[in-house]
């Protein structure tokens, strides 16, 4: 697999299309400050991490609010074959602030909001709405 966190956000779309309260995947310190992201903003309900054999797995539970999911559009933005990098200034601004990105900075992961008021730029990772 070349892009591990591309198939963690096409499993947790996946899922939601089928209808899934919760999603398991291989875990990497990336995708879990990944998940503890999506946790801490409220687009996922739980996290956890689980040993099965050798490897470490994540299961992340999918947040629904009402009738829907809370995470209505995921979308990879920095692929492996291109890059995307943002200075402090040209940070992304999701649907009007209503969305949101994650930011791979030097500091680690973060929202774009808490980039700009730390004045970090860096890798724009996804786009969350």
């Amino acid at each position: 697999m070349t892009d591990p966190i591309a198939d963690m956000l096409t499993r947790i779309r996946n899922a939601q299309q089928a209808g899934h309260f919760e999603v398991e995947m291989p875990s990497s310190k990336v995708k879990f400050a990944l998940a503890n992201i999506l946790k801490k903003e409220g687009y996922v309900k739980d996290i956890s991490q689980s040993k099965k054999g050798f490897r470490i797995n994540l299961k992340i539970g999918l947040k629904k609010i009402e009738d829907r999911y809370a995470i209505q559009g995921i979308k990879r933005i920095s692929k492996p074959g291109q890059r995307i990098y943002v200075n402090k200034d040209k940070i992304p601004y999701v649907l009007n602030n209503y969305g949101m990105a994650i930011i791979s900075t030097s500091s680690g992961l973060m929202t774009n909001d808490e980039a700009r008021k730390n004045k970090l730029g860096g890798e724009v990772i996804c786009e969350v709405w």
